[in-house]
């Protein structure tokens, strides 16, 4: 299985307002970014699509490290989406889970793959992290 790095973030000019997503992907020598924008969205959903588009763009099932400055993403993909699945994508305050389209979109993006979630602190220097935050940013700044 091919060894895959997937590098995420996403941007919001204001929150909700214009936003966009990055993704970095970097097999062995090979990399590939990849952005894109919303007019009207939230930095929650740019950080999701981000992963999802990055995931979406392997044609194969792959090994993959994915590195995401968002805990929203680490944490709702490794801790919260089982228990929203057991009580039909309700949250603990018995409120419909926000985003519920892209984290059903995330979980058949990431089911083909085997994936290692991997949390980085954003705006800290962090190489591949500065690269996919300007790629959302910019992207960000092209829909207003």
């Amino acid at each position: 299985m091919k060894k895959v790095e997937v590098f995420t973030d996403g941007a919001c000019k204001g929150n909700p307002g214009p936003g966009g997503w990055g993704a970095l992907l970097r097999m062995g020598q090979h990399e590939k970014e990849m952005s894109g924008s919303e007019p009207q969205t939230t930095n929650n959903r740019m950080e999701m699509t981000a992963v999802i588009k990055g995931l979406s763009a392997l044609i194969e099932p792959c090994d993959v490290t994915v590195y995401t400055d968002s805990k929203y993403v680490i944490d709702g993909i490794t801790k919260w989406v089982n228990g929203w699945k057991r009580n039909g994508w309700v949250n603990a305050s018995k409120q419909p889970v926000r985003n519920a389209d892209l984290w059903h979109e995330l979980i058949d993006a990431a089911k083909r793959h085997q994936v290692d979630w991997q949390w980085v602190r954003g705006h800290s220097g962090h190489t591949e992290n500065e690269r996919v935050d300007k790629l959302a940013s910019d992207a960000a700044l092209s829909a207003r």
